[in-house]
């Protein structure tokens, strides 16, 4: 009988050893965990018909890491300074993970057509722009249409009408009036549809849908181009994906055999723009091997200062990143894709 009984106390405790490793490795929290992603090779991902890259050296896309956090992953957030755990709302913007997923991966759809747009147009390549539409980022709570819009549908017509900008779009609806009844035409999954519905407040004071939106643009070109970016979403890649495939299509020696990662938006101007993780995006490059990092610039301001992560802009962050964990990466600081071209041009090993 003791024998038994022995049996069973060990039996349970085995139990209850699997329950908490299970927990501790398994259980979800309203948190996701942020750490230093990959540096990857561009050269995988982009494609330009009949110009190949084949300079020595690397132009590399860096990524944030980003997973949910469980309890093991929580600790090991708190015990290594290059991961952070942020706030499910915080990450998602109170989204599901789908339509947080949809959402990143138009960035980057939108990103790799004004990367593709801003090289074609430096190197004096044929490329042509076409204005689709509204893409719905979100849908306030307000919102008549928000039991038939989805995230991810791409407005069309409002009334029968297309606009060739957001903006345009915006005054026509703020002159029907709130409590105007308007009907749009949108697109989801490649069928059109149609909706009417009454327009709202906006926190403006004007009519409006009641969505967040930006401009969904397409770039064609006369030299067939392909850009894959896999698995990784987000508006950050611009700045190097437009390097890559002006890079191709010039056939320059801008790397001059060095492995040079960065990040950074890119606008239909050239101009670049901050993202967020900058100082993981650091550490990725410089485990990857990189000698130099491009972060985006703008200029410090007390105002600008109190909302930016951890009280720094991308570049001093970026700096300050690299001075404690890459002391033998140079970290420059751009404006413009112009800017990262000149240097490029101009600092040469």
């Amino acid at each position: 009988m003791k024998t038994v009984q022995r049996l069973w106390k060990r039996y349970w405790g085995l139990v209850l050893i699997v329950v908490v490793l299970l927990v501790f490795f398994l259980l979800p929290l309203p948190y996701y965990i942020e750490g230093p992603g990959s540096a990857d090779n561009l050269k995988s991902f982009v494609t330009v018909k009949h110009h190949p890259d084949k300079r020595r050296g690397k132009f590399m896309l860096t990524s944030v890491a980003e997973a949910p956090a469980t309890p093991a992953l929580w600790l090991y957030a708190q015990l290594n300074p290059h991961y952070d755990v942020v706030s499910a709302e915080d990450m998602t913007g109170g989204q599901d993970d789908a339509t947080y997923n949809r959402v990143q991966k138009f960035y980057m759809r939108s990103a790799i057509n004004e990367a593709i747009a801003t090289a074609y147009s430096a190197a004096h390549r044929s490329y042509r722009t076409t204005y689709q539409g509204i893409y719905v980022l979100d849908i306030q709570s307000n919102s008549k249409f928000k039991h038939q819009l989805k995230v991810g549908d791409t407005i069309t017509k409002v009334d029968g009408h297309h606009f060739n900008t957001a903006s345009a779009y915006q005054r026509y609806i703020s002159k029907q009036g709130v409590g105007h009844r308007v009907t749009i035409s949108y697109r989801r999954n490649g069928k059109t549809k149609q909706a009417t519905a009454p327009l709202v407040m906006l926190s403006t004071h004007r009519a409006g849908i009641g969505i967040t939106l930006t401009d969904n643009v397409k770039v064609t070109t006369k030299i067939p181009v392909k850009v894959d970016p896999g698995q990784i979403g987000g508006p950050s890649a611009g700045l190097m994906f437009s390097l890559q495939i002006y890079q191709q299509l010039t056939n320059q020696n801008l790397r001059h055999g060095q492995k040079i990662a960065g990040t950074g938006t890119i606008d239909q101007n050239g101009q670049v723009g901050e993202i967020g993780g900058i100082d993981k995006k650091v550490i990725a490059a410089k485990r990857a091997g990189a000698t130099i990092f491009f972060a985006p610039y703008v200029k410090p301001t007390k105002a600008l200062l109190a909302v930016e992560e951890q009280g720094k802009t991308n570049y001093q962050l970026a700096k300050a990143t690299a001075k404690k964990y890459a002391p033998n990466m140079k970290v420059v600081p751009v404006t413009s894709f112009k800017q990262a071209v000149h240097y490029l041009q101009t600092h040469s090993k």
